[in-house]
C-alpha cells in the first residue's frame, strides 16, 4: 500500500494537528526520525495511525472541558487516522489518582456499565462512529486477565521513587495523606492499555503526562514502537479562575439543553472567548468579530449547535435577546423548573433559591427588595410573598434581573 495513500495531511498543513494543542512529546520538529517527529510517523508510516484516548467512566456526565480531547481525536479520524477509544470499565473501579488529594471511591461494576454507555451517547455528536474509523475497547478485555506474574512484570518496571515524583502522589505523601498500594497500580494499567491496542498516539488533558509516559516506556519494555504523547489544556471554566468542573458548577454539560448551553456560554468571560473558539470550535481565529458581545453570541451559537443543531439554537439565541431586553414573555424557549419538588404553600424567596436563580435565600429577599423580581413581566417586591398552589404559578416565567429566568412548570 503506497504511504502517500494514508497521508493526505502531508500536502496541507498540520494546522489541525498544533491548533489547540499544549504539548507533544516527543517533539524533536526537524528530525525525520519518526520516533522524535509526530509529522515524520505520519509521513513514513504506510497505514493510519492509531490514536489511543482512555476514559473512566466515574459519573454519568461529560462537560465541555472533557470534550476538547474528543474534538482532537475527531481531527485525526478527519485525516484518515484511526480513533482507538478505550473505556476504563476496570480501571474506573481503581480510580485515577491523578491530581487527588485523596484515595478515589471504588464503584461497582453496574456503576461502571451504566456510565459508559451515557458517556458514549453523549459524544456521538463528536465522533466519527464509522467503524473503519473508531474502536472501541473496554480494558478489562486483557486487566481482568492479568495473573500475578504479568502484575509483577509491570511493577518491576518502576521504582517506588518515580510513582513518588507523580505530582498527586507527591503531594499527598508530603502532606502524610494515605497512598494506597492499588493507586500505585493505575498509571502501569493505563499504560498497559497502549501495549494491547499498539497506540502510535496517545491524548490526554496536561495533567496525564506522567500516565502517558509510563504508556511509552512499557511499549519499550514489550518491544513495541513507543507511542507520541499529545496533551490538551484544562479548559477553564465559565467563572474564568478554577478548570471546569461539575462539583464547582462552573461547568457546560453535554446533556444541557439547547437554551441553557447557549445561555451559559453567551456569558463566557472575555478573557477566555479565544481560547474556547479555539478549543470548542474550528473557526479561523483571525476571522472572528471584533465586538466583544459579538464573539460571545458566536461563540454560543457555534458551541450549542454542534449538540443541538443550528435551528433549536438559534431560537434559544431569540429567546436570550427576548430576556435581555426585558421581554421574558417572549422566551418560549425558557429553562424550565418543575415545581414538583416544591412543598406548598411556599415562599416566593425559597422558590428563586431552588430555581438557582438566586445563590441563597438571603439573596433571594435582596433581589426582592431591590426590585430585581418578575413573575411574568410583573415585578414583585414583598419579601415575604407566598404561594398556595402551584397553579397560581405554573407556566409562567419567574426573572432575575435581565438574564436570568425559568419557566415554571408543573
Amino acid at each position: 500500500m503506497a504511504p502517500n495513500q494514508f497521508n493526505k495531511t502531508l500536502t496541507q498543513s498540520f494546522s489541525w494537528l498544533y491548533r489547540g494543542t499544549s504539548e507533544i512529546f516527543p517533539n524533536q520538529p526537524n528530525s525525520d526520525d519518526p520516533d522524535e517527529n509526530l509529522e515524520a510517523r505520519i509521513a513514513k508510516v504506510d497505514r493510519p495511525l492509531r490514536i489511543k484516548f482512555g476514559i473512566d467512566p466515574t459519573g454519568s456526565e461529560i462537560h465541555l472541558g472533557h470534550s476538547i480531547v474528543f474534538r482532537k481525536l475527531r481531527a485525526f479520524q478527519d485525516a484518515g487516522h484511526i480513533a482507538v477509544l478505550i473505556i476504563g470499565d476496570f480501571t474506573a473501579q481503581i480510580g485515577d489518582p491523578s491530581g487527588k488529594s485523596e484515595v478515589r471511591k471504588q464503584l461497582t461494576p453496574e456503576q461502571v456499565a451504566a456510565n459508559a454507555q451515557t458517556y458514549l451517547d453523549q459524544v456521538r455528536p463528536i465522533l466519527d462512529f464509522s467503524p473503519e474509523k473508531l474502536e472501541i475497547r473496554y480494558n478489562s478485555e486483557w486487566l481482568s486477565g492479568l495473573d500475578l506474574s504479568k502484575i509483577l512484570e509491570l511493577l518491576a518496571t518502576m521504582t517506588v521513587g518515580q510513582m513518588l515524583a507523580k505530582e498527586g502522589f507527591a503531594d499527598r505523601y508530603k502532606k502524610e495523606n494515605p497512598i494506597y498500594l492499588h493507586e500505585f497500580l493505575y498509571p502501569l494499567m493505563q499504560g498497559f492499555d497502549s501495549v494491547a491496542v499498539q497506540a502510535d498516539v496517545e491524548l490526554g488533558g496536561t495533567d496525564q503526562k506522567f500516565n502517558l509516559a509510563v504508556g511509552r516506556d512499557l511499549q519499550r519494555h514489550f518491544e513495541q514502537r513507543p507511542q507520541f504523547g499529545l496533551l490538551m489544556p484544562l479548559l477553564l471554566g465559565t467563572d474564568g479562575i478554577q478548570k471546569m468542573s461539575k462539583s464547582l458548577g462552573n461547568y457546560v454539560g453535554l446533556l444541557e439543553n439547547a437554551q441553557d448551553m447557549y445561555n451559559k456560554l453567551q456569558k463566557t468571560p472575555d478573557s477566555l472567548v479565544e481560547q474556547y473558539f479555539e478549543l470548542l470550535t474550528n473557526l479561523p481565529l483571525d476571522q472572528l468579530p471584533g465586538g466583544a458581545r459579538d464573539r460571545q453570541e458566536l461563540l454560543a451559537l457555534e458551541v450549542a449547535s454542534q449538540y443541538h443543531g443550528e435551528e433549536a439554537v438559534l431560537s434559544a439565541q431569540q429567546a436570550a435577546r427576548a430576556v435581555a431586553s426585558g421581554r421574558p414573555d417572549d422566551a418560549d424557549n425558557a429553562s424550565e423548573f418543575s415545581l414538583d419538588t416544591i412543598q406548598f404553600p411556599v415562599k416566593l424567596f425559597y422558590i428563586l433559591n431552588s430555581a438557582g436563580l438566586c445563590s441563597s435565600s438571603s439573596d433571594a429577599r435582596r433581589q426582592i427588595q431591590g426590585g430585581a423580581v418578575r413573575l411574568d413581566g410583573e415585578p414583585i417586591k414583598e419579601v415575604d410573598r407566598t404561594f398556595n398552589s402551584p397553579n397560581e404559578l405554573h407556566g409562567k416565567v419567574l426573572q432575575v434581573g435581565k438574564r436570568k429566568f425559568v419557566r415554571l412548570v408543573e
